[in-house]
């Protein structure tokens, strides 16, 4: 029995799409302007505002996986992930405006435990909200190439609000003459620009009636334990997190790079933007062509050309034309488009390998996993970075204060900062790419594997006999 393709309608991958402009444009804006407006707004120490992500995410490592199961075996007529996305669109505008509010108390201690709070806020309304969405991927459609697909509509939406988040809040912010009050108006703007596409998502998408099935008895084990057994698994994360590291080390220091080394203080925004726009335009191609041979195909071909960029990146010094840098960004954005579309599609295929072992629908456990493993890793770059910037003697700007309007006043910077910056930005993508293509290489599940997994699975939800023997051999090489 062969499974048919399941084709989705344009208003079910528009409105699942619209969901990712939250994913896309928030993760932006907190890799791109989040410890900048700590160091510099919020005004505490870089290594403080290190530590503030940190404990977030000593916290996500308890609560993610707890979230995941509670997900997995909620049973509601709407289904298991729609209620938790129409919940979540008020909290994503309210924990995005505590996120970015300026608090300005007198003690530093006081200011560090305020936005420690409003990012334990922030960071639990991500986990409930994406993990939910995330596993909504594997579930509105079983077709190994539609997911390509669909995966490619969310990244476009993902990255047009990625190229929003890069370039608005900044301008929004210079539109105020009072640098907080800044900050207030666009934490206001973007928190109803991440939270509102939710109604179409929730309106768009269906659940799949025969995964509502009574949930197993719980068992600690196979929901936290079994899934770092599956070998498809382990190697999508570890090519997910190598990769993403280097993207947020990246993001986490590009505003540092640009402002500081390359003396380009007003193009932090565009740089940020060409990349982006690069991104969009490569996806395309890459659904394309993993159509016409697979997907972790398009993603090291994604992950050799954001190599080639980092190396060109040597040659960037302060008096360069200006192209030289947006060529940079553009080759760098074609580059790292391939790495998210490929990753974001191989994902919903991970949770047909569990069923396959454990018989069991279980995409939230495995989005959570991921989600946490994704902040915790941001988490870590942003620290280490923050930590480092802050030994090399990073010198935050100065705030100045005239007829009622904060502004401030940049101020310059060591030699050993601009050497440290320089060796962080060009050298550590270079080496976690590498660990990334390593797991690639050996990725285990092709195309012809997942129809053939695909056709198994279908047999095994309507009660016919499969053949244990092709099972067991699927088994062995995706699982382990």
């Amino acid at each position: 029995m062969e499974t048919k393709s399941e084709k989705l309608s344009w208003w079910a991958k528009i409105g699942y799409g619209l969901g990712d402009i939250y994913g896309g444009g928030a993760g932006v804006i907190i890799s791109f302007y989040y410890l900048i407006f700590l160091t510099d707004v919020v005004r505490i120490a870089p290594a403080l505002a290190g530590t503030v992500i940190l404990i977030s995410k000593i916290y996500d490592s308890i609560t993610d996986p707890f979230e995941g199961l509670i997900a997995d075996r909620t049973r509601t007529k709407m289904g298991r992930r729609r209620p938790y996305l129409l919940l979540g669109i008020p909290l994503i505008f309210l924990s995005f405006f505590a996120l970015y509010y300026p608090y300005q108390m007198e003690s530093e201690t006081m200011r560090f435990v305020s936005v420690v709070l409003s990012y334990l806020f922030f960071s639990t309304v991500v986990s409930i909200v994406m993990l939910n969405y995330n596993a909504l991927h594997s579930e509105i459609t079983l077709d190994y190439n539609e997911r390509s697909s669909l995966s490619s509509i969310r990244i476009l939406f993902s990255t047009l609000a990625s190229i929003v988040a890069a370039l608005v809040p900044l301008e929004i912010v210079k539109a105020f003459d009072d640098v907080h009050t800044g900050y207030i108006v666009m934490a206001l703007a973007f928190g109803a620009f991440f939270a509102l596409p939710f109604i179409a998502t929730v309106s768009a998408v269906k659940e799949r009636p025969e995964f509502q099935k009574p949930p197993e008895p719980f068992d600690w084990k196979m929901a936290f334990i079994e899934p770092f057994k599956n070998r498809t698994f382990v190697y999508t994360l570890a090519m997910y997190l190598f990769a993403f590291v280097a993207i947020d080390t990246v993001s986490t220091i590009v505003a540092y790079f640009v402002k500081y080394y390359l003396l380009r203080s007003g193009e932090v925004s565009f740089v940020n933007g060409a990349l982006l726009v690069a991104q969009v335009v490569s996806l395309p191609f890459y659904v394309a062509l993993s159509k016409r041979t697979s997907k972790v195909r398009g993603y090291i071909i994604g992950l050799v050309i954001w190599v080639t960029a980092m190396i060109f990146s040597f040659m960037l010094a302060p008096g360069n034309f200006s192209w030289l840098v947006y060529a940079f960004a553009i080759v760098a954005g074609l580059g790292t488009g391939g790495i998210v579309v490929m990753i974001y599609a191989i994902f919903p295929d991970i949770p047909d390998v569990d069923e396959l072992h454990s018989g069991e629908r279980r995409e939230a456990i495995y989005s959570a996993l991921v989600t946490f493993i994704r902040k915790f890793s941001s988490a870590l770059a942003i620290f280490a970075v923050s930590n480092i910037i802050g030994w090399a003697g990073y010198v935050p700007p100065i705030q100045e204060t005239v007829n009622g309007a904060t502004k401030l006043i940049e101020q310059p910077q060591s030699d050993t900062f601009i050497f440290v910056l320089r060796l962080m930005f060009m050298l550590l993508p270079i080496v976690l790419l590498i660990f990334a293509l390593f797991f690639a290489l050996r990725f285990p599940l092709t195309p012809e594997l997942h129809r053939r997994l695909n056709n198994i699975l279908a047999k095994q939800r309507t009660n016919q006999p499969v053949d244990e023997t092709e099972k067991q051999e699927l088994t062995k090489v995706l699982v382990g």
